[in-house]
């Protein structure tokens, strides 16, 4: 296992609003928790202590809203991590953050705590939508939080919902065209899914909620390729787009490559090799209860599951289709009737030893990685 990369996630549960569409593992704000920083800070090195270490190549920083830490605490933790883990010499260091308040000053404190690649949750550019989706900030405030990102960051990446109720193609495609004028590197539109347990799935029950049907929802979809290929933002993931390769987020293609990756902070997941066995881990989902477990333990798990060869080929196959380089071949022993089928219906090429989704394949990522899977 050690050809494969290590990263690290950190998750910083808290936020200062919940967002009414989201299911992650997030808490309201209560003006910080330093028993929870002290408990990352001594997960880390536990792990580090575990498992089959190497340098990671990233680290980033989600939730939540992990901006609501200050520069300090970050800096602390990447302190811990390079005491611990080491640091590739050219790790990325990211950081996800809300525009509500985020200023060049903020910014630059963040770089200099050592982030150098930041996504701001902008999620869309007109106020009603903002409004309905549950965000703290408005048109003005995203824009000036990109300028203010991009005057310290070469590496900057807005999230965007699409097919959003009452949305149309022209409203989406005006949105796109906004944030390709920004300028930025990386863009991250996501397809507005209603998870279980959400204020939006109360919402859809009651039939308050109108979202897109699947046609109208390719629609979205195809438009979405279209106008940023066109403006040299071509898809490197099914949901990600990026000017470069040097622009493509590291920390996700780790994901989508099944690599390694260690994961902190309550609820957080990973997969690292224990004893050079491939293991998912989880930690503990509340706060208190991954505090408790970091004091009790040193670690704050509360899964670790040694994944079977099924297992991986599966997680591989899953992430694998996801990236437009395609998924490797190579070892999966996948059923060559199910290959020619796929390329027969042009919902994917085999190139180069390599499964690659066509446009029209993408549509049905999630059905067709689970039919190679099994």
């Amino acid at each position: 296992m050690s050809d494969r990369a290590l990263g690290i996630y950190v998750h910083w549960p808290y936020c200062a609003r919940l967002c009414p569409y989201c299911d992650f593992n997030i808490y309201k704000d209560k003006g910080g928790d330093a028993d929870l920083l002290r408990a990352i800070l001594a997960d880390i090195c536990a792990q580090a202590q575990r498992i089959d270490k190497r340098a990671p190549s990233s680290v980033h920083f989600g939730g939540g809203t992990p901006s609501l830490l200050a520069p300090r605490d970050i800096a602390a933790i990447l302190e811990t991590i390079a005491d611990c883990f080491g640091l590739t010499p050219d790790a990325e260091v990211g950081l996800e953050a809300n525009p509500d308040g985020f200023t060049r000053e903020f910014a630059q404190g963040f770089a200099g705590a050592g982030i150098n690649r930041m996504s701001l949750g902008v999620q869309a550019f007109d106020a009603p939508s903002l409004k309905a989706l549950g965000r703290t900030h408005d048109p003005a405030q995203a824009f000036a939080a990109i300028d203010a990102a991009q005057s310290a960051f070469d590496r900057v990446s807005l999230d965007l919902i699409y097919a959003r109720a009452d949305q149309t193609i022209a409203d989406w495609r005006r949105e796109l065209t906004q944030a390709v004028a920004t300028g930025v590197g990386h863009i991250s539109p996501y397809q507005l899914t209603i998870e279980e347990g959400t204020a939006f799935a109360k919402s859809f029950a009651r039939g308050r909620l109108p979202v897109p049907g699947a046609d109208l929802a390719a629609d979205f979809y195809e438009t979405t390729q279209e106008v940023l290929e066109a403006a040299g933002l071509p898809a490197y993931e099914i949901s990600n787009h990026a000017r470069s390769g040097a622009n493509q987020s590291r920390h996700n293609l780790l994901y989508w490559r099944s690599h390694d990756w260690v994961g902190v902070g309550p609820g957080a997941h990973g997969r690292v090799a224990l004893d050079g066995v491939r293991t998912e881990t989880e930690a503990h989902a509340l706060p208190k209860d991954y505090v408790a477990a970091v004091n009790a333990a040193g670690v704050g798990w509360n899964v670790q599951n040694a994944l079977s060869a099924g297992d991986v080929r599966t997680e591989t196959i899953l992430m694998g289709v996801r990236i437009i380089e395609g998924l490797p071949l190579d070892g999966l022993d996948l059923d060559a009737g199910a290959l020619a089928s796929l390329a027969a219906e042009a919902l994917a090429a085999i190139e180069d030893g390599r499964l690659r989704l066509t446009l029209k394949g993408r549509l049905l990522a999630d059905r067709i990685g689970e039919m190679l899977a099994s």
